[in-house]
């Protein structure tokens, strides 16, 4: 096991898995943004670009891929993209699984979106020892996160729920501002621990 972890670690920074991880990435996040069509189109244009969170968190991290195949960091870049899919990653997993303890049925669609979401926010946290974090650039993602939770909840923008889960929405908010604190810690904390390594 161990031997198959250490070839997966080392394996991070190929090209040919970078590649298919962007691949991955580029593919689910058209698919993110194609799942919020509906919302989307019932949202006023100048709040848009706040409501896709999976697929722009997807997006971001997208992007940062690329920046690594054609062998660059942008710091802010990948602070927004740690933090944000990281975070959306687990929030969609929460959602999911608090649906279902609710009395949601279980849907071939939540089990794929429970893998995809699972994967988001993993490997927000194995690419941070890649990470070129300082506190701006974090200072900056964490403004982004903030204010994003405070559009989705005091604007009503937030990601549709489960219907069982609409009378928690003020409860979901409330989580919804922890776990993006948690979010910035964990990546913040992962980059200091294990960062400084070259892709």
């Amino acid at each position: 096991m161990s031997l198959l972890w250490e070839w997966f670690w080392q394996s991070l920074g190929k090209r040919w898995f970078l590649w298919t991880l962007f691949v991955v990435n580029l593919l689910g996040t058209i698919y993110g943004f194609i799942w919020y069509g509906n919302q989307l189109a019932d949202t006023p244009a100048y709040l848009r670009l706040f409501v896709p969170d999976s697929p722009t968190g997807s997006g971001l991290f997208t992007l940062v891929l690329l920046t690594y195949l054609l062998g660059r960091h942008i710091p802010v870049l990948e602070a927004l993209a740690g933090i944000t899919n990281f975070k959306y990653g687990i929030w969609a997993v929460a959602i999911i699984i608090a649906g279902w303890m609710m009395g949601n049925p279980i849907r071939g669609t939540d089990i794929m979106l429970l893998v995809s979401h699972t994967g988001m926010a993993a490997e927000s946290v194995l690419y941070a020892r890649f990470y070129k974090l300082s506190w701006l650039p974090v200072g900056i993602a964490a403004l982004w996160t903030l204010n994003n939770d405070f559009l989705d909840y005091v604007m009503d923008i937030h990601p549709w729920l489960p219907a069982v889960l609409d009378p928690y929405t003020g409860i979901i908010g409330l989580c919804t501002v922890l776990l993006s604190i948690v979010s910035i810690s964990i990546i913040w904390f992962a980059n200091m621990r294990f960062g400084r390594n070259k892709v």
